[in-house]
């Protein structure tokens, strides 16, 4: 006999939560809550503010059942009023984390969960623990003189592309819901001086944990070292138990591991052309997921130097060219905050220089990937590799439409060379930048990676197939996005729902959705929140 599905209300209301980081580390003792510097804890307990008119604008599917809920538990009132920060379920215990980090390379001091509640761990059937987040629900005493709230324009693009990095098979925290709360809250978007108001929204995130380079950071910093092995110990106990009881050797061990993890996750940000716009340590996971989308975009053009950030327009410090080094650049600064557990920088610094051996060697297998090679072989790819990137940015190529369809030229001896380029047409912005110069430059690159490939006896439909599988052909371009945010300002939700459903399956074609495949199309190559993006995005 099956058992009865229990109503919405009923299977959201049995969630349970067992609030392991709240029981084990130390809290800040003050109630109330104000702005101001906290010492001696690890979080402050606040709650979030009541929403005026909270409604359901999109759910992931894929989200929810982590947490046992099904799409139709999301489209209730009561998920609606939890999730917007109305109700709290038994068990939850909100609250705001304390960190710190270093901004644009400089040291900030105490930043903290300034628009970011916690609401709990939640513990599915499979015994998980994910750690439920609403962005966007007020004021905590980390928000300095901010409001804690969040806009439409960024909670929406935070919620798409959370689940869009997810389905591309990047690490990445999750997007549960995004929610319109019905209040009105004041931007500067260009900080201009001009503010306006705009609809508030709250995105609920989840992940195993928001725990980050800056909690161990600022614990350091303050010389409150009995803190900073707490917070050590509870998270290698609690996330990383197979390195064994925490010592010395253990947190050298579970600093190589994130410098693993933190490599393997900038290669998979190259291989699909992300660019996270604002990689302060605050910013960097400690499980090595992409964490914090605020300013990001995808490259449309390929420009190792272009960042989606306005606030890094000069210095271009987290381009995308920078990612993996701005990477190591941060993990030097976690290795910093760690030496006085470890008792000796040594050990901290080799996993610091190994990082760059593991992230070349993840970068060269996943380069031989995109082309579709069989394996990565160092003497005849490397100069491919470089070849190829020299190449692209001459003139203004789509780098995922480029990847794509390279997958169609043909690689048989004796080709034409117009054979081989014409597949690739379509990735180009401005066929007039095509000069008979670099026509022959790609036409002799195209002819020597063709003589590659037929070196690996590969068919061309079997590389084809290959190449597909880890060249997009749909991501989440920031028009698309902007797209949606305009719809859902005229009151139509759908365009959310159907970017979400083809995002789903970034890597098949999808006939009848080509056009989300399309080139950004000329209009919004700088029109707001379609190029370049500010903090406030």
């Amino acid at each position: 006999m099956s058992r009865p599905v229990p109503p919405p209300a009923a299977a959201l209301a049995a969630l349970r939560f067992d609030n392991r980081f709240t029981r084990e580390l130390p809290a800040d003792p003050v109630a109330d809550n104000p702005r101001r510097q906290v010492y001696g804890a690890c979080y402050s307990r606040v709650l979030p503010v009541h929403t005026a008119q909270p409604r359901l604008v999109a759910c992931s599917r894929e989200a929810a059942a982590l947490l046992d809920l099904t799409e139709t538990d999301c489209r209730s009132d009561l998920f609606a009023r939890v999730f917007s920060g109305n109700h709290l379920l038994a068990g939850m215990d909100p609250h705001a984390a304390c960190y710190g980090g270093h901004q644009f390379g400089n040291w900030a001091g105490q930043l903290g969960d300034g628009r970011a509640i916690n609401l709990g761990e939640a513990v599915n059937s499979r015994g998980e623990h994910w750690t439920v987040q609403l962005k966007g629900a007020g004021p905590t005493p980390y928000s300095r003189n901010a409001d804690g709230l969040a806009v439409l324009r960024s909670s929406l693009r935070e919620f798409l592309c959370s689940e869009a990095m997810f389905h591309l098979g990047v690490p990445t925290t999750r997007a549960l819901s995004l929610i319109l709360t019905g209040d009105p809250v004041e931007r500067d978007m260009f900080y201009d001086g001009h503010p306006e108001e705009e609809p508030g929204a709250i995105v609920c995130r989840l992940a195993p944990s928001f725990i980050r380079f800056g909690n161990f950071e600022l614990f350091a910093a303050r010389g409150e070292f009995d803190i900073l092995r707490q917070l050590a110990d509870f998270t290698i106990r609690t996330y990383f138990p197979h390195l064994g009881e925490p010592s010395p050797e253990v947190y050298a061990r579970w600093f190589d591991e994130i410098c693993r993890a933190t490599a393997a996750l900038m290669v998979h940000w190259l291989r699909i052309g992300f660019v996270h716009g604002v990689m302060n340590t605050d910013n960097m996971s400690i499980h090595g997921l992409t964490i914090d989308y605020g300013p990001y975009g995808w490259l449309e053009d390929y420009d190792p130097t272009w960042t989606p950030n306005t606030t890094d327009a000069m210095g271009r410090r987290y381009c995308f060219g920078r990612q993996p080094a701005i990477a190591q650049w941060n993990l030097a600064r976690l290795a910093d905050a760690l030496a006085p557990l470890v008792g000796a920088v040594e050990p901290l610094a080799q996993s610091v220089q190994d990082y760059t051996r593991h992230f070349e060697d993840g970068w060269e297998a996943m380069m031989a990937e995109k082309l579709g090679l069989a394996a990565f072989e160092p003497e005849q790819d490397r100069p491919l590799f470089r070849d190829l990137l020299r190449l692209l940015p001459e003139v203004e190529t789509d780098m995922t439409l480029f990847y794509r369809h390279l997958a169609l030229v043909p690689t048989a001896a004796g080709i034409p060379a117009k054979n081989r380029l014409a597949p690739l047409q379509e990735a180009f912005y401005w066929p007039e930048q095509l000069t008979i110069a670099h026509r022959g430059r790609l036409a002799a690159w195209l002819d020597r990676y063709a003589e590659r490939v037929r070196h690996d006896h590969l068919a061309d439909d079997e590389r084809r197939q290959r190449m597909h599988a880890v060249n997009p052909k749909y991501v989440l371009r920031n028009y698309l996005a902007q797209l949606a945010i305009d719809k859902v300002l005229e009151g139509e939700y759908s365009l959310v729902d159907e970017l979400l459903e083809v995002l789903r399956r970034p890597y098949d074609e999808q006939p009848g959705r080509e056009r989300f495949a399309g080139k950004r199309p000329e209009w919004a190559r700088h029109r707001p929140g379609c190029s370049m993006l500010s903090c406030s995005s």
